[in-house]
């Protein structure tokens, strides 16, 4: 019986029986199990790592299963014949892959081949290991233990364990979930006024997803977007690589100024909560806006991303609820609420042009994933979506509080632009501190910020505006992470 050197952690974010299969897995790609050896005995090998027999039993016969080892009785466990000798298989794949690199002459010159070079618009930046830091001021981000694991789990189960028929398992063609869409009419978008037939709405990977649709048909050279800056990069990148003609807005406390903005074809705005700032357009500013629209056949594209998450229940009701809605295309968010992973959105427009975005849509992914839909509708539908809202915007709110009395003790040389019910801070330091240097100093005290340069459109956009997000720190580290911005400000300050 061979003797494995494997190993286990207690602690690790994967459950027991992933790791063992993981690193098992492993071992037998890089042939360091023995072909003609029993494996240790479920006993032996439960003692060596200290974890229960059960689950190296489980873990043996799914392997069993998958065709990875065999059973034979009253022997034990082996290696499949299939991977007795993976070093042959390697070497074997490796002389093929040099004796066609022997048989090429010159490498493909991909620089002349690619017609489009996306990699030329600027990102937002944000660090891949914000999770890191130990005060992670970074927006667009939730709390992983805010998500209602237990009642997602339970849906999940519920669908997977059903004797009924799984149309989620099928390929829609170009179709969405029907409970999904059933949903969103009769529990989501009526909360901002919206009223809208089946035909009339699509989903989406995102609203990034959804933005990237509209422009794919509607903006080509000639056409005129007007934009807010600071605002939206990637809206600008999106609207920029189709070819449209960009025209940036200055804002003010009410919102997207409209001066000169008759000319433009379409307009994107952020009405609720604009971003980056977190401003919300006024009414008279909103009326103004609408009664522009007819006189001058425009069209506006409505973000709506944080509609389900401010939980102001005084708020505006969406520009797609006015009289003008047939001049209004509307991006909603299911994820930014519940995970941003989700990856799931949707659009309510006109449904000539619903019909066109789902004719695009299929021809890029066809549908987001069935079953993921489906477990969605589930989940607002038993009632577990509006009981999470609720508990997560109380969370939120404490959180905002949290961080405008943090601020305004540590950092009261910094003024918020923000509204009062906006998922980040938007603020503006002293004229002569360079944000980005703060970043840098704050960085050093393991405080992530966001610098809010990269917001602005300009040739030189201004360096004293910075963003700070709460939806990802713990609440109690929101204190000593500003506390610690505090004294990187003062710092700043100094130099």
């Amino acid at each position: 019986m061979a003797t494995l050197c494997l190993d286990v952690d207690p602690n690790a974010a994967a459950c027991l029986q992933e790791q063992l299969r993981a690193t098992l897995l492993e071992a037998i790609h890089l042939g360091s199990l023995p072909s003609d050896e029993a494996l240790p005995s479920c006993r032996k090998l439960s003692q060596q790592l200290g974890i229960s027999r059960n689950t190296v039993s489980i873990v043996y016969e799914k392997l069993v299963e998958d065709g990875y080892l065999i059973s034979r009785p009253r022997s034990g466990y082996y290696l499949h014949p299939d991977y007795n000798d993976p070093h042959l298989a390697l070497n074997s794949s490796l002389m093929a892959l040099t004796e066609k690199k022997d048989e090429s002459t010159t490498a493909p010159n991909w620089h002349k081949r690619i017609t489009q070079r996306p990699t030329n618009y600027q990102g937002i930046l944000k660090p891949g290991n914000w999770s890191e830091y130990a005060y992670p001021f970074i927006y667009g981000q939730l709390d992983t233990r805010l998500f209602p694991l237990a009642q997602w789990r339970d849906v999940s189960r519920r669908l997977l364990s059903s004797q009924r028929d799984k149309p989620w398992l099928r390929d829609r063609i170009d179709q969405d979930d029907p409970l999904l869409i059933e949903q969103l009419r009769k529990r989501i978008l009526p909360r901002r006024g919206i009223f809208a037939r089946p035909e009339e709405i699509l989903i989406t990977m995102g609203t990034q997803n959804a933005l990237y649709l509209i422009a794919q048909l509607l903006c080509h050279r000639g056409v005129r977007v007007a934009l807010e800056s600071p605002g939206y990069r990637e809206a600008m990148n999106v609207f920029s690589h189709c070819g449209a003609n960009l025209q940036f807005q200055a804002l003010d406390a009410e919102g997207m100024r409209l001066e000169n903005t008759q000319p433009c074809d379409y307009l994107y705005v952020m009405p609720s909560h604009q971003v980056p700032t977190g401003v919300t357009m006024s009414r008279a500013r909103r009326d103004a806006l609408l009664a522009q629209l007819p006189h001058r056949d425009q069209i506006v594209i409505e973000d709506d991303y944080d509609a389900e998450i401010h939980g102001d229940q005084f708020a505006l009701p969406a520009l797609k609820a006015s009289a003008q809605s047939a001049r209004i295309i509307y991006m909603g968010s299911l994820s930014k609420a519940l995970s941003p992973g989700l990856r799931m959105g949707y659009v309510v427009a006109d449904p000539e042009l619903i019909d066109e975005l789902r004719a695009l849509r299929r021809m890029m992914y066809r549908h987001p994933p069935a079953a993921l839909q489906h477990q969605l509708a589930q989940f607002i539908s038993q009632g577990y979506y509006e009981r999470y809202l609720k508990l997560h915007v109380e969370e939120i709110d404490r959180r905002r509080d949290a961080m405008r009395r943090a601020i305004d003790r540590a950092v009261p040389g910094c003024l918020s632009h923000s509204s009062t019910r906006s998922s980040a801070f938007w603020l503006e330091a002293d004229a002569s501190i360079d944000t980005q240097r703060l970043a840098w100093h704050a960085a050093q005290r393991g405080v992530l910020i966001e610098p809010g340069f990269q917001h602005f459109f300009d040739a030189a956009p201004p360096r004293r505006f910075f963003r700070l997000g709460f939806g990802a720190i713990a609440m109690e580290r929101i204190d000593p992470g500003i506390q610690r911005l505090g004294l990187a400000y003062d710092n700043a300050l100094s130099t």
